[in-house]
């Protein structure tokens, strides 16, 4: 049985610092009364999916949100927005920024209708307010939404099978999600973005091109790319 009360954030850790300033911000987040957050540090883990399934193992609460550990959380009504949102059971996943329909390379920034917004704070003086497109109402369904930040309701299997890396099990899951039946969306951040993100600059590593294969492959045909 889930906890219908709990929220666990889950997070794949290789760097403490990072993962500290991380929770310095979950910890400082709103709980709705009665609810209580679980905090899930993965190390060692030998791929992003499989830490996930690991974490996802290790807690029963019904709301999952996996995010990086360079991601700060600094939207501190988070939980009561998440809930809100996921008061609609059809929606399985939320995420802060993402794609209306994945193009035919299965990048969802490649896509021509993108949503969402995020502060991107790659260097110590440089900070970029990614802000694309706004949903006219709370939230907008996308085919896939970056990996940055997922929150679930649903417990579904991420895909260590295909994805032993770190690129494409965000967009992976949004997809598995979808084959059962439920939404990815994400929401209307007008007010104020709700995540920065702080990653290190660095180009594509070589590997993100045999996953982009791995994912054509097991999910291209599902795909319907705007033209």
């Amino acid at each position: 049985m889930s906890d219908e009360k709990a929220i666990a954030f889950i997070t794949c850790v290789n760097d403490e610092a990072w993962y500290a300033e991380c929770l310095l911000y979950l910890r400082h987040l709103r709980l709705p009364e009665g609810f209580r957050a679980d905090y899930i540090a993965v190390r060692g883990a030998s791929s992003m999916a499989a830490g996930y399934n690991e974490g996802m193992a290790r807690s029963a609460a019904r709301y999952k949100v996996y995010l990086h550990q360079d991601t700060l959380l600094v939207y501190r009504d988070f939980p009561q927005a998440m809930l809100d949102i996921f008061a609609d059971e059809s929606i399985g996943v939320l995420g802060v920024i993402g794609c209306r329909s994945l193009p035919r390379s299965g990048v969802w920034w490649d896509g021509l209708r993108c949503y969402g917004r995020v502060l991107h704070a790659c260097e110590a003086e440089s900070i970029v307010d990614t802000h694309l497109k706004e949903p006219d109402g709370s939230c907008v369904e996308v085919e896939a939404a970056d990996g940055l930040l997922l929150a679930t309701q649903y417990d579904v299997p991420w895909r260590e099978d295909l994805f032993t890396g770190w690129h494409f099990y965000d967009t992976s899951q949004c997809r598995e999600f979808s084959r059962l039946g439920f939404k990815t969306v994400v929401p209307n951040q007008e007010a104020g973005f709700w995540c920065i993100h702080c990653p290190v600059e660095k180009p594509l590593a070589k590997s993100y091109k045999e996953y982009q294969k791995i994912f054509l492959k097991e999910y291209g045909k599902e795909l319907h790319p705007e033209v």
